[in-house]
């Protein structure tokens, strides 16, 4: 471009003189930043100077210079294009990092997009491999589990680790840092690897190796790999959530279905067991029957009345959810209760008897009931205790004890804590 200049300014030169010929060297100048870079475009201001002071300034076809006038020109020409050139590639080094980065978000959102469509750890791991195999051309793993690491997915299919590279990945997992091939790290593996992370949760180890032993990565692909290292953490993190809430469902499912058989049981069985034990009763009463018989009987009937209470008092809830009944709020799960959010203080047999009533919120529970399950079967027929307990509970949790509402008597019968 600089030699066509020239010819054109020698032509224009013998025609009108050589002042207006200083013009035609700043378009190749411009056209060499755009379309070759910086480096190439001060060359071609420099060979643009030399040319318009061989060719167009006294004495000609010499680079000595004898008029001022031509020194000015030809040293403001090479300060315009040195300038030029020096903005024009500049401009053009934006362009190439704009679309350098245009082209690695792209990459990202691709990846984002094809993890987002997987729905297990197993489909995120062997994408994941799969695309960094593709844009770093060379093998990728993905292995998991800390203490015992076992690899997950490779590209191309059928990728091997040895011990040394295992055990590059068992630390890659426990502290986060790089390392294997290339690293100071266990430099003896022939795999490098890298932590895949959410915060300071290393959930895997993503390992990259060539066959020609080289490291797998250069010093300017390590932002893109790091990026696209952060959408393989968020897609392992979004799969492992949406799997324990798939195996919390099926928890509280298989919960739910437990504490509805064995009410169901307790409903078959108490009636019939409280009937013996009220019969056994009655024949030890009459001494119609062997007193010893009976009391074997009545006995057994008791403990395995008690063996069904328990077992209903170990069945899990429906939910972990507090009772909520007017100002009082009765936490079971976490052994708490409060009234108007302040927290009342209870002794252990007040909580027993709160506790025993709010499971079978809505119900009447017999003075017996209460006394067997919080004060054990000896002490079942002391009412006295279970008036002093349900007392405090209504001064510390009524607003009025004297016309309770919280915990209501049934007479003769029991008490009922109030439905929520």
């Amino acid at each position: 471009m600089v030699a066509a200049a020239t010819v054109i300014g020698l032509q224009i030169a013998a025609r009108w003189g050589g002042e207006p010929v200083v013009l035609l060297f700043i378009p190749p100048v411009l056209m060499a930043a755009i379309y070759c870079g910086l480096w190439p475009a001060l060359l071609a201001a420099i060979a643009s100077t030399l040319a318009y002071n061989f060719f167009f300034t006294a004495p000609y076809h010499t680079f000595l210079i004898d008029r001022p006038a031509d020194l000015v020109t030809v040293v403001v020409l090479l300060l315009v294009v040195l300038v030029t050139s020096r903005l024009v590639g500049m401009l053009r080094e934006r362009e190439l990092d704009a679309a350098a980065h245009a082209g690695r978000n792209a990459t990202i959102a691709g990846l984002a997009r094809r993890l987002l469509s997987c729905g297990s750890e197993q489909d995120i791991a062997r994408v994941a491999v799969h695309e960094l195999h593709q844009l770093f051309g060379c093998h990728a793993v993905l292995v998991t589990g800390q203490d015992d690491p076992r690899l997950v997915a490779g590209a191309p299919i059928g990728q091997l680790l040895a011990p040394s590279d295992f055990a590059a990945a068992a630390l890659t997992l426990s502290t986060g840092e790089p390392t294997g091939r290339g690293v100071k790290r266990v430099n003896l593996a022939d795999w490098q690897f890298h932590a895949v992370a959410v915060e300071q949760s290393v959930t895997a180890a993503v390992g990259l190796a060539r066959e020609d032993g080289m490291p797998p990565l250069g010093e300017d692909q390590f932002p893109l790999f790091s990026n696209l290292l952060d959408q393989v953490a968020l897609a392992l993190e979004r799969a492992r959530l949406d799997r324990e809430a798939r195996e919390m469902v099926t928890l509280r499912e298989r919960d739910r279905l437990r504490s509805a058989l064995l009410a169901s049981i307790g409903e078959d069985i108490k009636p019939r067991l409280t009937a013996i034990i009220a019969a056994a009763r009655a024949l030890k009463r009459q001494g119609e029957a062997d007193k010893e018989q009976v009391s074997i009987v009545g006995s057994e009937a008791s403990k395995l009345d008690r063996y069904i209470d328990n077992l209903l008092d170990l069945s899990p809830e429906s939910d972990q959810a507090p009772l909520e009944i007017g100002p009082v709020t009765i936490d079971l799960y976490y052994r708490s209760v409060h009234r108007d959010g302040v927290t009342v203080h209870l002794t252990p047999k007040e909580y027993a008897v709160l506790a025993e009533l709010a499971k079978h919120a809505g119900q009447v529970l017999t003075h017996a009931h209460l006394l067997r399950t919080v004060w054990g079967p000896a002490q079942q027929q002391h009412v006295d205790y279970l008036r002093v307990a349900i007392r405090s509970l209504r001064q510390k949790l009524e607003r009025n004890s004297a016309r309770p509402k919280l915990i209501v008597n049934e007479p003769a019968v029991g008490y009922r804590l109030a439905a929520p």
